[in-house]
């Protein structure tokens, strides 16, 4: 009796070991299975992501026609999309940078992917969060046109422009879209309020038309021309002033070259008029949106001297 009790001991002891392996075995096949599942689930959605972001380059392009003929475009997304915004105003004519991140099985995936593009200018908040994105522009003249300027903002959010001037208040108007009121009344619960001239506590930006400012979460930046106007409440501060900067580099360098224009003219007859590089040394001096002021006195002298007296008596526009 004792011998087979021994020999019971000894096989019940091989027949655990053979299961302990077992599970072992199997727990670390299903790690394996998990973590290959979730790279690919992961490369995936980093592959979405970087395709979405070129597919926004590619959508912002033929809106840079300028506000009055484009129309309001409106950006869909499968899934809920945060929408990164930064700007870099490093190397000749700075960097406009756009990173996608979208939810994947309730979680946001993480890449360093990145959109990047020296040729446009795109105002917004720093993420913008949804799954439809309203997107529009209009141009940016100082005194020639220098760009378009986009404005991209979540339809989620509701922008109330309280009272605002005629000419804003048809151009708002004529876009047409539910999350951009125009309102002479009050404005609706959970919008953000765009005042004109007022003091009201109960708005969330301030829009002074005198001192040419936009006051926002108590932050306060310059503007010249109502596109920029448009910029500054719909983008942060800091991405604000680095699109300014860049803007004022891109016309620093469009001087340099009506200046060329103006050159080869001459060569031909043509008498100079336009202080050109005084425009673009003024544009690339400039440290944040405050020097505006002393900028466009420059480019408003400019703006009436657009054009060259030749001595056969006909003029020639520069732009």
């Amino acid at each position: 009796m004792i011998k087979k009790r021994g020999k019971n001991k000894k096989g019940q002891l091989q027949i655990s070991f053979a299961w302990i392996f077992a599970i072992i075995v199997g727990a670390v096949i299903l790690f394996l299975a998990i973590y290959i599942s979730t790279k690919v689930i992961k490369t995936g959605g980093e592959a979405t992501t970087a395709k979405t972001g070129k597919e926004i380059s590619v959508l912002l392009s033929p809106l840079e026609t300028g506000f009055e003929t484009s129309v309001v475009t409106l950006l869909t997304m499968p899934v809920e999309t945060r929408i990164y915004n930064e700007c870099s105003t490093s190397e000749n004519f700075g960097s406009q940078i756009i990173k996608i991140s979208q939810k994947s099985f309730e979680k946001w995936t993480e890449t360093d992917l990145q959109t990047e593009f020296s040729n446009k200018y795109i105002f917004s908040e720093g993420v913008e969060q949804g799954k439809d994105f309203i997107i529009f522009a209009k141009p940016f003249e100082f005194p020639f046109k220098v760009s378009d300027l986009i404005y991209l903002m979540s339809k989620e959010k509701k922008y109330c422009f309280f009272q605002p001037p005629r000419e804003i208040k048809e151009e708002l108007s004529d876009l047409n879209q539910e999350n951009i009121l125009v309102e002479d009344g009050a404005c609706p619960e959970n919008s953000i309020k765009v005042c004109f001239g007022s003091s009201d506590d109960n708005c969330d930006i301030n829009v002074d038309e005198f001192q040419k400012s936009v006051e926002k979460r108590g932050q306060i930046v310059y503007y010249e021309a109502d596109s920029l106007m448009y910029a500054a409440v719909f983008s942060d501060k800091s991405i604000y002033e680095c699109q300014v900067k860049r803007l004022m580099k891109r016309t620093s360098e469009l001087s340099k070259l009506y200046d060329e224009k103006q050159q080869l003219l001459m060569k031909q007859g043509c008498i100079p008029s336009v202080n050109l590089l005084l425009l673009a040394n003024s544009a690339n001096s400039l440290r944040d949106s405050r020097d505006l002021a002393s900028v466009v006195q420059v480019s408003e002298e400019i703006g009436v001297k657009n054009y060259i007296m030749c001595f056969d008596r006909f003029t020639v526009k520069l732009w």
